[in-house]
């Protein structure tokens, strides 16, 4: 089933503007606000995908992303990792955007009553080089990383100071009246738990660092820079909490003989004269093995061969792109004394003189054609 756009989600145009995307989430997070639409699953699904839009398109980098590749650049994963987010994961990053409607600090009540704060580990960052053949026909990588696991032994018991909430509640006096504010107690660090029993090795949380193979399926069409999310691939966090996530930034390898221009690729083929004159066939690269290309007699040095179809997927599904041969017509530097004396006496002949044609295009309509 296909994700729904995120502008669609809060009810926005694609030119939005920061302001509009704030104002449209406040909006949808409080019609759909859990602590309003008490057991309410459907109320709860469209409190999350707000949640995910904003996370999004709040952020001008992955906006940026969004709007040119859609949900395939986050490998279909959306902001949170499509349903490993988590009530919790939303109040700590928006809680602000609820200011005092829901309790003030954008707690989360629990449908009624006071919801354990759930802690998140880091995140993890890994580069992942690919060649092109692998970005035109996805690929799925194994690597190995080293990340934070709760040790073996390990035991936790409930927080003295918040009593297993994670939050702590302080009443103070104003001139107003009496205020309460709630904040992560300081003891647990918003856990909920302490560590009760520490194994040989472990860190002060009750973790230690061991090496795990991951799995990475990576699409095709991904480009340099992009970045994919493995949900729950990060550290581990202490206790009952979920783990971060593995952030995948993709590194595209250079090519020997093909050049990637977004989902076109550019191959310069060159050919002697006697072959642009007589016509020739050619092996070329492509990124799913050689192909062999016809070249017509008097082809002129600059044409483009365009092979449709031969190029890299879109990540987003609208096809491919191109294989575009640039036609180079090799000038030999150094003759023999009668290939010399031959071309000589072609100097003046009616064959060998310019007569470009409508079809022979300028450099600028060659430029203009390959962009189209």
């Amino acid at each position: 089933m296909a994700k729904q756009d995120y502008y669609e989600i809060l009810g926005l145009s694609k030119g939005a503007s920061a302001a509009e995307i704030k104002k449209a989430y406040r909006k949808q997070a409080l019609k759909y606000h859990p602590d309003k639409n008490p057991d309410d699953k459907e109320a709860e699904e469209k409190f999350k995908l707000a949640a995910e839009a904003y996370e999004v398109l709040s952020d001008a980098d992955k906006k940026a992303r969004y709007d040119q590749f859609g949900h395939q650049a986050f490998d279909g994963t959306g902001g949170f990792g499509g349903g490993g987010m988590n009530m919790d994961d939303i109040f700590s990053q928006f809680g602000d955007i609820f200011g005092g409607a829901f309790g003030g600090g954008g707690g989360f009540s629990g449908f009624g009553g006071q919801r354990q704060r759930v802690v998140k580990g880091s995140n993890l960052r890994i580069r992942v080089k690919l060649t092109l053949e692998e970005i035109a026909n996805g690929v799925e990588k194994k690597v190995k990383v080293k990340r934070k696991k709760q040790a073996k032994g390990t035991t936790y018991k409930t927080c003295p100071t918040c009593q297993g909430s994670g939050q702590v509640t302080r009443v103070t006096n104003t001139i107003l009246g009496r205020m309460q504010t709630s904040a992560p107690c300081n003891v647990c660090g918003g856990a909920g738990q302490t560590l009760d029993n520490r194994p040989a090795g472990a860190d002060a949380q009750g973790l230690e660092v061991a090496e795990e193979t991951v799995s990475i399926k990576i699409p095709a069409g991904v480009v340099d820079g992009m970045q994919l999310k493995v949900s729950g691939k990060g550290n581990e966090a202490p206790g009952n909490g979920i783990s971060g996530d593995l952030l995948v930034a993709i590194t595209e390898e250079d090519h020997p003989t093909l050049q990637r221009e977004g989902d076109n690729l550019h191959y310069d083929l060159y050919i002697s004269y006697p072959d642009a004159v007589l016509g020739t066939s050619k092996e070329i690269d492509t990124v799913t093995g050689k192909v062999r290309i016809k070249v017509e007699a008097g082809v002129q040095s600059g044409k483009i061969l365009r092979l449709r179809g031969k190029g890299i997927p879109s990540i987003n599904g609208y096809g491919k792109g191109d294989l575009l041969v640039h036609i180079n017509v090799w000038t030999p530097k150094t003759l023999s004394k009668q290939q010399k004396e031959f071309f000589e006496n072609m100097r003046d002949d009616e064959h060998f003189s310019p007569k470009p044609e409508s079809t022979d295009r300028s450099f600028f309509e060659k430029v203009k054609d390959m962009f189209s």
